[in-house]
């Protein structure tokens, strides 16, 4: 059974510093279009196959939502879509604003 691990925004920004890294976002789009992590990629049920079948599959990949919660079941679902190795963000996008502004980033 293939599952996911939860991750401080800490180590997430840790992690990203140190290797490649895929971010997803599944909030809303508004909410991801007035901020998100940088490089993040938006990610709701009209984008999701598309996003399983042409990404790889043993680059870590984060996922980010707006506190932390709704992320832990996306994170359940792409793990067992065969991604290898998936994180949740606690906090969520809210947490990771508040701790590293500047690795943000807003839709002009």
């Amino acid at each position: 059974m293939t599952s996911f691990a939860r991750i401080s925004c800490a180590d997430a920004h840790a992690l990203i510093a140190e290797k490649d890294v895929n971010i997803v976002d599944i909030r809303d789009l508004n909410s991801f279009s007035s901020g998100h992590i940088l490089d993040a990629e938006h990610l709701d049920n009209q984008t999701i196959a598309d996003y399983i079948s042409d990404t790889e599959h043993d680059v870590p990949l984060i996922v980010c939502c707006y506190h932390g919660n709704s992320s832990q079941s996306a994170a359940a679902y792409l793990a067992e879509k065969g991604f290898a190795e998936v994180y949740s963000l606690d906090g969520g996008y809210e947490q990771w604003a508040n701790s590293f502004p500047a690795s943000c980033e807003r839709e002009s």
